[in-house]
């Protein structure tokens, strides 16, 4: 009997997988939905004997069915994008049914779990130490020592939060964990609690995703008994971008508004209800069940430096080949855009391509051989973030981008402190200003009577960009958390590599009197 195999991703559904498989399941075909592998410029995947056909329509059934289809791929597991890869998070991808416990069992499940409370709490918080598991929602702190901070509080609860509010431009990991291998991330979770004393998790989720909602509190329910006493509650956000840093995610949980608190006290010790809490990205917790089923060892084997283990690569934007590319840190950005990727998709030149999300910054083609390596890109003021990369065509305005970055940040500031709140508005004026090659009038803000100690002489373009750089140097270092504060990255990228893009050669007309 014929199997197909058609992922139930919420990308897949969105090209049309489910017109796919309904169109298999007329032709009498047994279907099954399982996970993305992760190729999305196939989607809608199918797969029958390990083979793969796409993009598939409903048209292309009865082909694929008789062997005459144009779309075949060949083995999914030796294509390229995938057989070059090392996957240790998303060792599932494309293979499982996400939410059946048993196919979850027969490709490892739980045994990092069953290790963890073999060893006990204290030994598992040092396996993950000896990891080299470091953040992957962007600040890259040691997953181990966060732990070992709340392991050692003395509360009578601690708590358990899960950072799924994935908000950054050219980031699905998240997603496709959630969606595709939720009891990964249950498991991860429920290890974390051992190993720390807390006895009670929440996931918190974007309301953008109610596939990925609807698969956890799924595979909650089915293995509530595998993790008792660990219990565990989804929470839905409103789509608030800020929500993604921590302490603003702490208060929507609490029920407040989503603001950024001031540190210290940090979560570990002063956290959620102000109780003692570990507040790690999907990815950190899914990588978790591997460390502890496999050893320390095994995973810190993967990597370079400081980054140790793998990173799921997002790629996006004006690419070839978009999807998910899990691989040790090391690999080149040139390797990613270019080999992996495919270079564009429009076949125009790269012009450049951002790492980290709205916030990470712009790298220009020359840099392309930076290793993908936290230390490496924070040495040229750049981010690897959540891992997610945006590649761009020579026919990119760059300097177009640089105010998306200001409005962007505008209009997702929570307001808290000054320099994110106002730098931001004032920082989108001011490019508009360059853009626009028009000088500061007397009628704009600068103009109005309180502001008389403000200079009213006109500004030339060279004086605007120097008021843009002192206002992201204001921004980087005044804000109260990483949303103002990495707003200056993208800006300052695109200016130092792309000046003509702003006009930097040209001049500005004479200001009226």
């Amino acid at each position: 009997m014929v199997m197909v195999r058609i992922s139930d991703d919420a990308l897949a559904i969105a090209c049309g997988a489910d017109a796919v498989a309904d169109a298999f399941a007329r032709a009498g075909v047994t279907v099954e939905r399982v996970s993305s592998w992760g190729m999305q410029w196939l989607e809608p995947l199918v797969e029958i004997d390990g083979k793969g056909f796409g993009p598939a329509t409903a048209d292309d059934v009865a082909a694929i069915l008789d062997g005459s289809s144009p779309l075949g791929i060949g083995v999914i597991a030796e294509h390229p994008f995938i057989a070059k890869q090392q996957r240790l998070t998303f060792a599932r991808a494309g293979k499982t049914r996400p939410t059946e416990l048993a196919d979850y069992e027969a490709t490892g499940g739980w045994k990092g779990l069953a290790r963890a409370r073999e060893i006990g709490a204290e030994a598992t918080v040092e396996e993950v130490v000896a990891s080299g598991l470091r953040g992957r929602g962007g600040a890259g702190f040691p997953t181990g020592i966060k732990w070992r901070t709340v392991a050692a509080a003395v509360a009578d609860q601690k708590y358990i939060v899960c950072n799924a509010d994935e908000g950054d431009s050219a980031t699905f990991a998240d997603r496709m964990l959630m969606e595709g291998d939720p009891y990964c991330l249950i498991e991860g979770m429920a290890i974390a609690g051992l190993a720390t004393g807390a006895t009670k998790g929440y996931i918190y989720v974007r309301s953008e995703y109610p596939h990925a909602i609807a698969k956890l509190e799924e595979a909650i329910r089915r293995s509530a008994h595998l993790v008792a006493p660990f219990m565990l509650e989804v929470r839905v956000g409103a789509g608030a971008y800020v929500c993604g840093e921590e302490t603003s995610l702490l208060n929507s949980l609490e029920g407040k508004r989503g603001e950024v608190r001031a540190k210290p006290p940090i979560p570990a010790l002063v956290g959620l209800f102000g109780k003692p809490t570990i507040v790690n990205n999907v990815l950190s917790l899914a990588a978790v069940p591997y460390i502890l089923a496999e050893g320390a060892k095994a995973y810190a084997d993967y990597g370079m430096g400081r980054s140790r283990g793998t990173m799921p690569i997002q790629l996006a934007g004006n690419i070839k080949h978009g999807g998910l590319y899990e691989t040790a840190f090391g690999i080149t950005l040139g390797q990613l855009v270019n080999e992996i990727g495919g270079g564009t998709d429009d076949g125009s030149p790269v012009k450049a391509a951002q790492v980290g999300g709205p916030l990470g910054a712009y790298l220009h083609p020359d840099q392309f051989d930076i290793p993908f390596d936290y230390e490496a890109y924070a040495a040229v003021d750049a981010l690897i973030g959540h891992g997610g990369i945006t590649v761009f065509g020579e026919g990119a305005d760059m300097a177009g981008m640089a105010r998306f970055a200001m409005e962007f940040c505008a209009a997702e500031s929570c307001g808290k402190c000054t320099p994110c709140r106002i730098g931001s508005v004032r920082g989108k004026e001011l490019i508009d200003r360059i853009m626009a090659r028009v000088p500061r009038q007397r009628d704009t803000l600068e103009g109005l009577p309180q502001m008389h100690n403000a200079p009213t002489a006109p500004r030339s373009l060279e004086d605007e960009i120097v008021l843009l750089e002192d206002l992201c140097e204001t921004m980087k270092f005044g804000s109260l958390c990483a949303l103002g504060g990495f707003t200056p990255y993208p800006v300052m990228s695109a200016l130092k590599h792309w000046p003509e893009d702003f006009g930097a050669r040209q001049s500005l007309p004479e200001a009226a009197e």
